[in-house]
């Protein structure tokens, strides 16, 4: 197994991964206002294919339900967190990329080895089913589990500490896999996270192939502010949009090819100010640190990513009925894959 420790800094650069870390701490700190719990699902048949559910959306009429999934992705207003409006670039209506399959989506899951048999034999036995031959999991612990075996494992030898260093190092080393791939897309996820295959397709089909993307969702409200170190020992300060990892966030291969990120530098800074393209900013990504209850249960078939996570020592996680229990299913991504799937074997 190919273990590599990919930790370099970029010269001339002191913004590192501690910004992460220092907006994640803030983020879980911030008080969030309480919301409405969402109306109980009314989602489509069980024998219902993922296609046609979707479809079935778009043709709904209620003022509370998109039109389409492009009106969704430009606005994304009924279903952020927050009502404010983002300044990122709007998708492009044009040029898309009929030909993309799944095949070739890249998706990274960063993981760490406590949490193998939770949140990752979760993701296994849910979306990871669906997309196992190019679904690459990053971690930094050896685990010979039969319920591992089969899997594309990448063990590296980074920190499995939540830190600065840690996170650099395997953003590295899910930026080296990727571009010694033939992949188009990378897309990176964390271990909490549910990802939706046919939407992460149909959104990612809908950039001009050979463009220069950078999509996903920001934490914040407002763009990131830092000072950079220069040559000649100033500093200026700057701004940046920056897609947090916890919600997931997609590089096309043509931009990715023009940065290296992880180097000491996060992914946002590199690309906006480094390169000039901005963030293209997408309501269809999901972390633990927005409330999920604001998603209602027609909705939550479009999004690319979802999460869950203890908010206030309570679970935060989507809304859905179905015949499993919140006991049994307190992410709700299994309630999730089978609305989603629901001829896999172990859904009730």
């Amino acid at each position: 197994m190919f273990v590599k420790k990919l930790l370099r800094l970029m010269p001339g650069a002191t913004l590192t991964f501690f910004i992460i870390v220092l907006v994640d701490l803030q983020l879980r700190a911030r008080h969030t206002k309480k919301s409405n719990r969402a109306s109980s699902f009314r989602g489509a048949e069980r024998t219902t294919p993922t296609q046609e559910l979707l479809a079935g959306v778009r043709e709904q009429k209620s003022p509370d339900s998109p039109l389409d999934l492009a009106a969704a992705r430009r606005t994304g207003s009924r279903i952020r967190q927050m009502d404010l409006p983002y300044r990122g670039k709007e998708l492009p209506r044009t040029l898309p990329d009929p030909h993309l399959q799944l095949s070739d989506i890249f998706i990274a899951v960063k993981t760490t080895g406590r949490f193998h048999s939770t949140r990752l034999t979760l993701l296994l036995e849910t979306w990871i089913s669906r997309t196992k031959e190019h679904t690459y999991i990053f971690t930094d612990a050896e685990d010979g589990s039969a319920a591992l075996k089969g899997y594309n494992m990448v063990v590296t030898s980074c920190s499995p500490e939540h830190s600065a260093q840690g996170l650099s190092c395997k953003m590295s080393a899910e930026y080296d896999h990727f571009m010694a791939s033939d992949k188009k897309w990378l897309c990176h996820v964390d271990d909490d996270n549910y990802v939706n295959p046919g939407a992460l397709l149909s959104l990612l089909s809908g950039f001009p192939p050979g463009g220069d993307v950078y999509v996903g969702k920001p934490s914040l409200d407002h763009p990131i502010r830092a000072h950079e170190l220069l040559p000649d020992n100033t500093t200026r300060e700057v701004d940046f949009w920056f897609a947090t990892g916890g919600a997931g966030f997609c590089l096309s291969r043509t931009l990715a090819e023009k940065c290296r990120p992880g180097r000491g530098a996060p992914v946002g800074f590199i690309v906006e100010q480094r390169l000039g393209i901005p963030l293209v900013h997408s309501a269809m990504f999901h972390s633990h640190l927005e409330n999920l209850l604001l998603l209602t249960p027609r909705h939550v078939p479009l999004q690319v990513t979802l999460s869950y996570g203890l908010f206030e020592n309570k679970m935060n996680s989507v809304e859905l009925q179905g015949t499993l229990s919140k006991e049994e299913d307190p992410s709700r991504f299994k309630t999730v894959h089978c609305l989603l799937y629901p001829m896999t074997n172990w859904c009730p």
